[in-house]
């Protein structure tokens, strides 16, 4: 998104959080990324990206993290070999599962909050322990079929404290709009302010959101061109007219405020780190 356009170097919110264990507990570090749809530019406020290349995420992913690696590890003559030996058995990338857009601003906060809070393994999976061994369960990934594994209670308390991360740890990451140190984020909320304003005017005039949505003001005269008061149609089958027009408006409007203001909410928590995620 950023090199899409050299001119505008759109930025994207970000939110990272890393993961570390898969559902048998075993060591699988990843990272979970929610990425807004589009982007705030030098010169235009904000442009919505709906299409994302798939094809493009995985190499892009591959080649910016083993170029992190060789930033810190330097570029030494082992790990130029595996990284060619990486890119020669990858060549469509590393691993990316792109899942679709959240709806809902409460959907993103509780996706957060799952791999924040949550242990690594739930208390109820927990299905046996005689002193020695520790008997759990879980559904494989592959083909979602349950899976009962029974170790050693050492084992298990190894399975389980490696996943805790060190003292004063980040497990969430924010960039781009999202960062702390990003100069634009108070204009971006200034946008979403302004958005909310609109969206209560469209609804205190129900008469504006006809002319929105039809292009006819329904208020003006079609002979001097002046301001009408309107009063009703009324057709005998449907009723008032104006009483239907004016309780569909309203009723989508104030949906149509709340979900903003949800997201108003949420985004506004991302942006100034009041977000509290809970455990699940």
């Amino acid at each position: 998104m950023y090199k899409q356009n050299k001119k505008e170097e759109f930025i994207p919110g970000i939110i990272a959080v890393i993961h570390t264990f898969g559902r048998d507990l075993k060591w699988n570090p990843h990272v979970h990324m929610m990425v807004t749809e589009g982007g705030k530019g030098k010169l235009t406020t904000w442009r919505n990206f709906k299409y994302f290349s798939y094809e493009a995420l995985r190499k892009r992913w591959q080649k910016i993290l083993l170029d992190e690696i060789i930033k810190r590890e330097g570029n030494k003559d082992s790990f130029r070999r595996l990284k060619n030996k990486i890119y020669k058995n990858n060549k469509d990338g590393f691993y990316v599962h792109a899942k679709n857009e959240i709806k809902s601003a409460k959907i993103a906060a509780k996706y957060i909050g799952r791999y924040v809070g949550r242990p690594a393994i739930a208390e109820s999976r927990i299905i046996a322990y005689d002193g020695e061994s520790v008997t759990f369960k879980y559904k494989r990934h592959e083909d979602n079929k349950e899976i009962i594994e029974k170790v050693p209670v050492f084992e298990f308390i190894k399975k389980v404290i490696i996943h805790i991360p060190d003292k004063n740890f980040k497990m969430v990451r924010y960039f781009g709009l999202y960062s702390r140190r990003c100069k634009d984020k108070d204009q971006f909320i200034k946008m979403i302010d302004k958005k909310i304003v609109q969206i209560k005017k469209s609804i205190e005039k129900w008469e504006y959101r006809i002319l929105a949505s039809f292009g006819v003001d329904p208020c003006k005269c079609s002979k001097c061109g002046g301001k009408m008061r309107f009063n009703d149609i009324v057709y005998p089958r449907y009723g008032s007219m104006r009483e239907y027009f004016k309780d569909k408006f309203i009723s989508e409007g104030k949906e149509k405020l709340e979900n903003i203001l949800e997201i108003y909410a949420v985004a506004k928590g991302v942006l100034y780190g009041k977000i509290k995620p809970t455990t699940t």
